[in-house]
């Protein structure tokens, strides 16, 4: 039997739908028709406030619900992280494992492997250890390195068994033509923690890098003579260029400034970079060592060094409509169809014939009342 919802207005992610029904079958979006003529065949859920939407994507996820993947990356790890963020309004993520020992890495590929069976977790990103020392951020120096062969060769066979693969890398420890390699097997390519030239992010790019990790953060800045990375990531058409926007890791008005400055059709989306206090009451927790600690909704390591977010998707979106100004529409589609935009995933970030339903419920003030994964209810307020 067909599901339908109905009684407040709709947002398939790109325009919206008033007096409508949202029409589900076997896990997905069927059609968004005119509310008029319902059978009592069909299953209606008539809703009285708020309004629906796609439910948002995030591709940068370290951790959640008391846990971090570098800690634990285990299957068991990626389904509580879901689990979590699912409870925030995430219906897909990316599990984050920072610059990290082989074992480490190794084992999350075995554990991201299993995951595909989880219908949030759409893949795996790698941040690092190709990096550079320069721009290492939170990352642990001694695991930094530059790609082998090996590595190569590894990425190369974990791409073959998982819908997406996003590595973050700086072309400081990766040769250009591995790039070239690497995105023509299908990886997803984001420059990133490096101190690299405008003209050699524009080279990265032209041989397949498509992403940008965390705009402005842990990357050579703007310039009037060296527009370096940041640069890169505004003026290049093609890239599409991740974003935190928790008031700490960028200001608003650079925010502002960036949104103006960039073109499609690659786009400006919202990542979380959640740590293990997102969904959780814990104050801290350590990671290769060191001790990062919650500071109200501010991780840093105990030199003050911003060590990734306390922030769910949800709350960036409000970030950006309600602090940043932006259009709700716009705030939305940074949360959902943009981000899947970047990874090729047409059937999430959308409600449009034949997507999964991934559906969030919202009030006007972007409280979360109900998720739906798949067409089944995961989280009610």
């Amino acid at each position: 039997m067909r599901q339908g919802l109905t009684g407040v207005p709709i947002f398939d992610g790109f325009v919206w739908h008033k007096d409508a029904v949202l029409w589900i079958e076997n896990g997905h979006v069927v059609a968004i028709e005119p509310a008029t003529g319902l059978s009592d065949a069909d299953e209606i859920i008539q809703l009285k406030r708020g309004f629906l939407c796609p439910g948002l994507v995030d591709l940068q996820v370290n951790g959640g619900g008391g846990v971090l993947f570098n800690s634990a990356p285990t299957l068991a790890t990626i389904e509580r992280i879901c689990a979590a963020h699912n409870s925030l309004g995430t219906t897909s993520i990316l599990p984050t494992l920072i610059t990290d020992d082989i074992a480490v890495l190794d084992a999350a590929l075995i554990a991201a492997k299993a995951a595909t069976a989880l219908p949030s977790c759409a893949g795996l990103h790698l941040e690092g250890p190709h990096l550079a020392l320069s721009r290492k951020g939170t990352h642990e120096g001694s695991f930094i390195r530059a790609m082998t062969p090996a590595d190569k060769q590894k990425l190369l066979s974990a791409a073959k068994t998982l819908p997406v693969l996003k590595v973050t890398l700086a072309p400081e420890s990766v040769e250009l033509a591995d790039v070239a390699e690497l995105c023509a097997a299908g990886l997803h390519i984001s420059l990133g923690h490096s101190d690299t030239s405008y003209e050699t992010a524009m080279a990265y790019a032209a041989a397949g890098a498509s992403l940008v990790t965390h705009l402005f953060n842990a990357m050579s800045q703007f310039g009037s003579r060296e527009p370096g990375l940041v640069g890169a990531a505004l003026n290049n058409e093609a890239l599409s260029v991740g974003l935190i926007a928790d008031g700490f890791h960028v200001d608003p008005a650079t925010i502002k400034v960036a949104l103006r400055g960039k073109r499609g059709p690659g786009k400006i989306f919202l990542v979380s970079d959640a740590m293990s206090t997102v969904g959780s009451d814990i104050r801290s927790f350590v990671l290769n060592g060191r001790t990062i600690t919650r500071h109200g909704s501010r991780l840093t390591l105990d030199d003050g060094t911003l060590a990734g977010a306390d922030i769910s998707l949800l709350d960036a979106v409000k970030y950006m409509h309600q602090t940043v100004g932006i259009s709700l529409e716009q705030a939305l589609q940074m949360g959902s169809l943009f981000p899947a935009q970047a990874i090729k995933q047409s059937h999430i970030g959308q409600l449009t014939d034949a997507a999964a339903a991934n559906i969030i419920h919202l009030s006007d003030d972007l409280t979360l009342f109900r998720t739906w994964v798949n067409g089944e209810t995961v989280h009610t307020a």
